[in-house]
């Protein structure tokens, strides 16, 4: 089975002729050059390619360039980007590039990452079916997300209450969750765990005012979660302790990106932007 390989211990030229001068060119200088010489070739590719060669060797120069740059400049520091549209500030631990046929794979892992200002102690995503595709700008695509991570209870809880208005929920005692509906008076302590995008929510006790609830009007039916953002399943989520432990995946995304500006952004140690 392939294993996921550190860029820096890996070169596309291992695929193609180790003569040929472009790739002298590239990982004979430093990466900040490589960056001058690989944006000008991609522009204007006759300069420096063949036309037969452009489309074997650029993607896997390119993917090698954008992962050895970003993890050389930011690895083990806090770095911001703008992905999709949303905030995203973290840690960068790894990032990794592995050919898979036509297409590439990547590894992330991050910790400390605050999306939109919620915080997720520590997220790995796998993107499978990543490919370039040459333009200005330059777009990418995947075929799928694979996520898994942990976020702490009270920030699940506090990202919910941003979003939920009827309901406002806090931690209870022994590990449960406070529920209160903000209008009826309602109190419930609750539990509840994830399992293929299945909601189950278990009510152990529950107030009107101060009357109990009976039992038989606590039981609540598996939910079912459709219409979550980007079409995104939670293939499952459990507490342990004061953490979640969550599993998810994601269809096929696209965002687009533009050399230059990533370029300049792993030199100046800025906000990299993928729209």
């Amino acid at each position: 089975m392939a294993t996921y390989f550190d860029p820096k211990a890996w070169s596309p030229l291992r695929a193609v002729d180790l003569g040929m001068d472009l790739g002298k060119r590239l990982f004979d200088q430093s990466w900040v050059e490589q960056w001058t010489t690989f944006t000008t070739a991609w522009i204007d590719p006759v300069t420096d390619f063949g036309v037969g060669t452009v489309t074997a060797l650029m993607p896997d120069v390119l993917m090698t360039l954008l992962s050895e740059g970003i993890l050389s400049r930011f690895g083990g520091q806090e770095v911001s980007a703008t992905l999709l549209g949303h905030d995203v500030r973290a840690t960068l631990h790894t990032l990794k590039v592995r050919r898979r046929g036509a297409n590439f794979q990547t590894k992330t892992v991050l910790t400390g990452m605050y999306w939109n200002e919620h915080l997720v102690q520590e997220i790995t995503v796998i993107a499978h079916g990543v490919r370039l595709i040459p333009g200005v700008p330059t777009r990418i695509r995947s075929s799928q997300l694979d996520a898994t991570g942990i976020i702490s209870v009270a920030a699940l809880l506090d990202w919910i209450n941003s979003w939920q208005s009827d309901w406002m929920v806090e931690p209870g005692p022994d590990g449960l969750v406070l529920a209160k509906h903000r209008r009826r008076g309602i109190r419930a302590l609750v539990d509840a765990s994830i399992t293929d995008n299945v909601l189950t929510i278990t009510v152990h006790r529950a107030h009107w005012r101060k009357v109990r609830a009976p039992r038989s009007l606590t039981r609540l039916d598996p939910i079912v979660l459709a219409e979550l953002p980007n079409q995104a399943r939670i293939l499952r989520a459990e507490r342990v302790g004061q953490d979640i432990h969550f599993a998810a995946d994601l269809p096929g995304m696209s965002g687009s990106f533009d050399l230059a500006q990533i370029r300049s952004a792993i030199v100046a140690g800025t906000t990299l932007i993928v729209f």
